[in-house]
């Protein structure tokens, strides 16, 4: 019965191999593609994820599918009282960050769940100079956004609260693109 079986995938896949056509020609042009981009069709927005850990953390389970479709541009003002309640649940002592940011100013930018980028300084999420500048891939992003919630103005209070206590990648990143670490 078994030999049935095997006999029968082994023809399945001999009749698969057969009509499959292959060509090692790079100049075909019927198989090239086209690199431009496709902007036919109808686009929606999936997901929001700026900043890691703030749609997790300051988005309640019942407004993430609104959040996560709204523009940026329209976040700041839908999101930030919410964002500010929670900030205040999550630290009730809290004043200032170690940016200087009140409460209000502070969940404003929050809520606006993009990443800025500088094209011609540091690139990094804050490394106590430069602030939300992009990121870095080595950038420890969770301990910067635990320090600014629960540091206090100099980012030394709470300190039990200001790290996740995982202070590297698992494996180094390449010096060379995609600069990614390998997989395990």
């Amino acid at each position: 019965m078994k030999a049935i079986q095997y006999k029968t995938i082994f023809t399945a896949l001999i009749v698969a191999l057969a009509f499959t056509s292959c060509s090692d020609d790079d100049n075909d042009s019927s198989i090239m593609m086209n690199n431009d981009p496709d902007f036919s069709g109808t686009y929606v927005q999936q997901d929001q994820m700026g900043r890691p850990a703030v749609n997790t953390v300051f988005v309640s389970s019942g407004s993430k599918d609104n959040f996560n479709t709204t523009v940026p541009s329209m976040m700041g003002a839908t999101f930030q009282s919410a964002f500010q309640s929670q900030l205040m649940a999550l630290n009730p002592g809290y004043t200032t960050n170690a940016l200087g940011l009140d409460a209000a100013t502070f969940t404003t930018v929050l809520a606006t769940d993009v990443l800025g980028v500088s094209t011609t300084g540091t690139t990094t999420f804050f490394d106590g100079t430069n602030v939300l500048t992009g990121r870095a891939l080595a950038d420890d992003v969770i301990d910067v956004e635990l320090l600014l919630i629960f540091g206090g103005p100099d980012g030394t209070q709470n300190s039990v609260l200001t790290s996740d206590n995982v202070s590297a990648n698992d494996k180094p990143f390449l010096s060379s693109f995609p600069y990614l670490a390998s997989p395990w």
